[in-house]
């Protein structure tokens, strides 16, 4: 009878190719001699390479979906050490591919000299006005910049990069290792070039060859109305040149807003605190307000009451991605006198009696509890 090829490596007979190659490197691990003495287990690595050998090659495997089995005698496919045969293994690269992936025998090649750059990070303060109607600010940057002597090459005027004669250019040197599956070739970056397959002779003399040098400049940046404190402005490739004169990363100027003497900030809208004397606010006023680019006029009412907040439409800060302006508003402190000369004292408990508010009956003991006692009866 014909070997079951898919159970022996636990997949179904509509499994792919990776399907196959992945059940098989989970197996190899497991069943290998050199892991696992077992003499079942050696048996059964022998039965798992011969499953991986057919199902990995479509001719055999059509053969297996069609009831034959290509490695029994006379069945066309050769056996296990006999000639078409793979022994008891199917292949070097297939067992290190089992132990380590697919990338045990990868070889990486020389490093490009010429690599991106890094990005950077400014911090802008501003202040509220510029934040909220935007403004265009000098900035002073340090960052690295293409070396205008070799324009980025790293070499001085006349010479040239040169083949390093350590990996002949292959930017990798390679060592052999013994382990138990024998022999193992391993490749590490050249230590001579660092992994670039060339070196510079005669490195440029103003950057020493990295192709880049740091310097101080001046930019511009553009700040968009209605930002806020924390956000950031990217200025493509404003940032560090990279390496070899590399193409240079992003500048993000950050932003920080200075505490203003006035108003608070909460998204778009304003906030800020007014005091109004205590006569103002029991019979009302106007009040005229220095918002951020104007002036308005705002009614208090007569009884205003302390804490009360008056809300001025369109007078905050520009919204950023969208049209209009937050609100402003303002929130009233009502101010109590503290200090009374005779005649105000006199006026004012004159205008409590007409109020019918007795102050000295208030200032008895038990008065104010016994007028808390009657308004609560009052109810009943």
């Amino acid at each position: 009878m014909a070997r079951d090829y898919y159970g022996i490596l636990g997949v179904s007979r509509d499994a792919t190719d990776d399907d196959i190659k992945r059940a098989y490197r989970k197996l190899a691990r497991q069943y290998h001699p050199d892991v696992n003495p077992d003499p079942e287990a050696h048996e059964k690595f022998k039965d798992i390479n011969a499953a991986y050998e057919v199902l990995s090659d479509d001719k055999k495997r059509q053969m297996v979906d069609l009831g034959g089995d290509p490695l029994a005698p006379g069945g066309g496919g050769g056996g296990p050490g006999g000639p078409g045969g793979a022994g008891p293994f199917v292949g070097f690269q297939d067992i290190m591919d089992a132990f380590f992936g697919q990338a045990a025998g990868a070889t990486r090649g020389p490093r490009p000299r010429t690599r991106p750059g890094a990005d950077a990070i400014l911090r802008l303060e501003l202040d509220l006005q510029e934040t909220a109607f935007g403004v265009e600010a000098p900035i002073t940057v340090d960052t690295a910049v293409i070396c205008t002597t070799c324009s980025g090459a790293g070499t001085a005027a006349g010479t040239h990069l040169a083949t390093c004669e350590t990996c002949q250019g292959r930017g990798e040197v390679q060592s052999v290792q013994r382990t138990f599956l024998g022999q193992v070739v391993s490749s590490r970056p050249c230590t001579v070039c660092q992994g670039h397959g060339t070196v510079i002779p005669s490195p440029c003399p103003t950057c020493a060859g990295e192709g880049r040098v740091r310097t101080r400049r001046s930019l511009t940046v553009k700040i968009p109305a209605g930002v806020e404190d924390g956000m950031r402005i990217r200025l493509a490739q404003q940032g560090e040149v990279g390496p070899g004169g590399g193409t240079a990363g992003d500048l993000y100027v950050e932003i920080h807003e200075r505490p203003h003497d006035v108003y608070s900030r909460r998204g778009d809208d304003l906030h800020c605190r007014v005091t109004v004397p205590m006569t103002s606010a029991a019979m009302g006023t106007r009040l005229t307000i220095k918002t951020l680019d104007s002036e308005e006029a705002i009614d208090v009412r007569a009884g205003t009451q302390p804490g009360a907040t008056m809300r001025i439409r369109g007078k905050g800060v520009p919204r950023l991605r969208g049209q209009g302006r937050g609100d402003l508003f303002v929130h009233l402190d009502v101010r109590t006198p503290t200090k009374l000369t005779s005649e105000q004292e006199r006026m004012l408990r004159d205008f409590a009696k007409t109020r019918g508010e007795d102050i000295a009956e208030l200032s008895k003991q038990g008065g104010f509890f016994s007028r808390m006692r009657d308004a609560f009866n009052g109810h009943n």
